[in-house]
């Protein structure tokens, strides 16, 4: 009989330890520390905010791995996933910082332009005499239409043949503590709903460009308009803007 040999397998070492996966855990930590110090003066927000949104999702998978036997470095994880979550806390205080402050600058803007401009007092359907008081000081008052009679030999322009001219008397007056440098009025006048064109002659030319350049506190500057209107008109109504960032004021006049 022929005898069979038998081969006992040969021992096998134990498995190689598998390599710890603990880059997501580092990332965490690295993202998390710059995120924070971002954060910190609030302007960078935009930075922190990302930084710290990654910076938690690295550290939260950094410590699954760990819980899982397949990193090492739990306690970087869980520091990163900290600061991760701390950068995000300072990037929302820092956008409500930011608005807050944009909100305070624009309502600084708002009134200092109130301030420039708008009214004090109403500027709407003013009557001969009555005053359009501003915000920075500035008051423009109209008198009561006077009949003007058009002279044809100086005249330029405005006037149409068998129309009325009125004149009246339109003041600037600077009740502010400091001077109010070159006065830009505009002028729009109706009769009676149709446009009143302004009579420009020889004595008036256009009038409205002759203020003075500069009202020292407490001065008045006055000049004198004529506007054409038809023979039967019963009311100039005579807006006014003052100046380019002032709002426009308007009179009814009765004529």
């Amino acid at each position: 009989m022929s005898q069979q040999m038998h081969f006992q397998p040969a021992p096998q070492g134990p498995a190689a330890p598998q390599q710890a996966r603990n880059g997501l855990g580092v990332a965490a930590l690295i993202l998390g520390i710059i995120g924070a110090l971002s954060g910190i003066p609030m302007i960078l927000f935009w930075l922190a905010g990302p930084l710290g949104i990654l910076a938690l999702i690295f550290g939260l998978v950094g410590m699954s791995r760990a819980k899982k036997g397949q990193a090492t470095n739990k306690g970087v994880a869980i520091t990163g996933t900290i600061l991760g979550a701390l950068s995000i806390i300072l990037a929302v205080v820092g956008v409500i910082v930011t608005l807050m402050a944009v909100n305070k600058a624009v309502d600084e803007v708002h009134k200092e332009y109130e301030k420039q401009s708008g009214s004090s007092s109403n500027i709407k359907d003013l009557g001969a005499g009555e005053a359009a008081k501003y915000n920075n000081g500035l008051e423009v008052s109209v008198s009561k239409p006077t009949p003007y009679t058009v002279d044809k030999n100086t005249l330029i322009d405005g006037h149409t043949e068998g129309n009325k001219a009125w004149k009246v008397t339109v003041t600037l007056k600077n009740t502010a503590s400091k001077p109010y440098t070159n006065p830009l009025m505009t002028t729009d006048a109706e009769a009676d709903g149709k446009k009143s064109e302004e009579v420009a002659d020889d004595k008036h030319g256009i009038l409205h460009h002759d203020f003075e350049k500069t009202l020292s506190p407490n001065e008045s500057s006055k000049v004198d308009m004529v506007f054409d209107a038809p023979p039967t008109a019963k009311e100039l109504e005579l807006k006014i803007t003052p100046d380019l960032l002032l709002d426009p004021a308007n009179w009814k006049l009765a004529l």
